[in-house]
């Protein structure tokens, strides 16, 4: 039952002349309306009503509904709510009070204990069936996946990243920002009553739909229109949204050996059997998928072909038209999560996989994350239409639709040519900080790893001397504030690599040889010497 609210009035107070007027509140010392509280009364009969009034008390302090400090209403509204009779309730708050679960304030008032005892109810709980609803924080088991998430580490003030994979925010110019504002006001200001309501839209906001569509046509060579483009809040939710509408429990799903961990954890709650297939220095071997596939029908293939994710290195032309070719021939879907494409430094930039698949096989996966802010949260997927209606339903059943005013403001920045200059400009900066983090590790670290510059991305994949103990470094340089990530985190099945993978675009170039020295030092006693 819902204790009811109090209702809200307005004082007039009349000034010398006589004139009624809404006093200002400011000064008013006004009781505070009670908040909605319900609590769940078992039926149990062989316990009296106080004592399950009492028991649904601790059950909520059990569960961290109520917490130390939290004020609970007067027994006379909770004895109105319940349709019981005063008395009983103040039997209840009596009986937890005098256990130390409740404490009375001044005024006659009473809240949860700041130091509640422990979680079990004492003479209360002397029936079994009580006992067994009170659940204990630990009364229930999660199944876990075998690939710890990927997430940011707790840092301190002073600590720098070498994170793969992060863009630097402050290369955002302020100016940016303001433009983005403002579009955002105008948006919210010209189409607000539209924009903030609900929408038939699932798939995104078809201006931004069209202008990202127009950036992958020019800029990727994807052959996409508005209507195969589909916006998400971010790529996580992309590929949540791809394995909901593709696969069923006990599907094969092949991964690249060395991955995305939370790419692994998406796909093997969705009920996948995840295959792991050899990357080496030209990508996903395309023939070892075939022969897993001989053995093991698959479902679906996952890669990160541009830049490998974590090794960084570029799926070589014939294995990506021998991957395609495959994919044809076996009626396979591939993922292609595209997830740094604008950032290629040497050479010429290799274009998305999809860019060259005329038979529908690749579903593409993009972000705005690197290029722009993770925290704007847009990602997009191009895909043929069958898979796209599908992913409409699952879209509405876990998100129903994304931010229309936000969507409006960054297709108006992509219309302008904003988001194109940004990227063209932090690529300079981001390449300029490679080249001297290369520099630092070949004259800091060079007789310790062994790497291979990458031609693009945010991070370097290096291999570590035999006798070091990675994880051991990585521990070791978490204290001296330095943080870098370790191969084993990227494995399929958990097993250690001795790689390290270190991302050079969080830090500038003063603070790129500062990270290196302290790499060095927290090297273990043995491989420093």
């Amino acid at each position: 039952m819902v204790v009811s609210s109090l209702l809200c009035v307005t004082l007039e107070v009349c000034d010398p002349s006589g004139t009624r007027k809404p006093s200002s509140l400011k000064n008013l010392h006004l009781p505070v309306p009670p908040r909605e509280f319900t609590l769940a009364l078992f039926e149990t009969a062989d316990l009296p009503l106080f004592l399950r009034i009492s028991g649904a008390i601790v059950r909520d302090i059990a569960r961290g509904r109520l917490r130390p400090g939290d004020p609970l209403p007067g027994t006379r509204t909770l004895a109105s709510s319940l349709g019981v009779h005063r008395s009983t309730v103040v039997a209840a708050y009596a009986e937890l009070t005098s256990q130390g679960w409740l404490e009375a304030q001044r005024g006659g008032a009473t809240s949860i204990a700041r130091v509640p005892p422990e979680v079990t109810p004492r003479r209360f709980a002397a029936s079994a069936d009580l006992r067994e609803r009170v659940p204990s924080r630990t009364s229930y088991t999660v199944e876990r996946a075998p690939a710890a998430a990927l997430t940011l580490p707790e840092v301190n003030r002073g600590d720098l990243l070498l994170w793969g994979g992060a863009p630097d925010l402050r290369l955002i110019p302020d100016e940016l920002l303001t433009r983005l504002a403002r579009a955002y006001g105008r948006a919210a200001h010209q189409h607000g009553g539209v924009l903030f309501g609900y929408t038939r839209e699932v798939r995104g906001h078809p201006r931004l739909r069209a202008a990202l569509a127009e950036l992958l046509s020019n800029a990727r060579g994807l052959a996409a229109g508005e209507n195969s483009v589909f916006v998400t809040r971010g790529s996580q939710m992309a590929l949540e949204l791809i394995a909901r509408a593709l696969i069923s429990p006990g599907d094969v799903v092949a991964v690249e050996a060395l991955g995305y961990p939370n790419a692994f954890n998406l796909f093997r709650r969705a009920g996948a059997r995840l295959l792991p297939v050899l990357v080496d220095a030209h990508g996903i071997d395309v023939a070892a998928l075939t022969r897993l596939h001989a053995e093991h029908p698959v479902r679906l293939v996952y890669v990160t072909p541009h830049h490998q994710y974590p090794t960084t290195v570029t799926l070589a032309s014939a294995r990506r038209a021998a991957l395609l070719d495959f994919a044809r021939k076996e009626r396979v879907a591939i993922v292609e999560d595209d997830y740094d494409q604008e950032f290629h430094y040497d050479g010429r930039p290799v274009l998305p996989l999809a860019s060259a698949d005329p038979h529908g096989s690749v579903i593409y996966v993009g972000t705005l994350a690197k290029i722009f802010a993770p925290g704007l949260r847009l990602a997009f997927v191009v895909a043929p239409e069958p898979l796209l209606a599908r992913m409409d339903h699952e879209r509405v059943l876990l998100d129903r639709q994304g931010d229309q005013v936000l969507e409006c403001a960054v297709a108006e920045l992509l219309e302008d040519g904003e988001v194109q200059r940004h990227v063209r400009r932090v690529r300079r900066v981001y390449q300029s900080r490679r080249d001297t983090f290369c520099d630092a590790l070949d004259a800091g670290l060079g007789d310790k790893v062994a790497y291979r510059r990458p031609a693009g991305g945010l991070a370097l994949w290096a291999g570590v001397s035999h006798g070091i103990d990675v994880e051991a470094w990585r521990n070791s340089a978490r204290k001296l504030g330095v943080h870098f990530q370790i191969g084993r985190q990227f494995s399929v099945d958990g097993r250690s690599v001795p790689c390290a993978r270190f991302g050079f675009a969080l830090l500038d170039e003063f603070e790129i040889p500062r990270a290196v020295c302290r790499l060095r030092e927290s090297l273990p006693a043995k491989a420093s010497r």
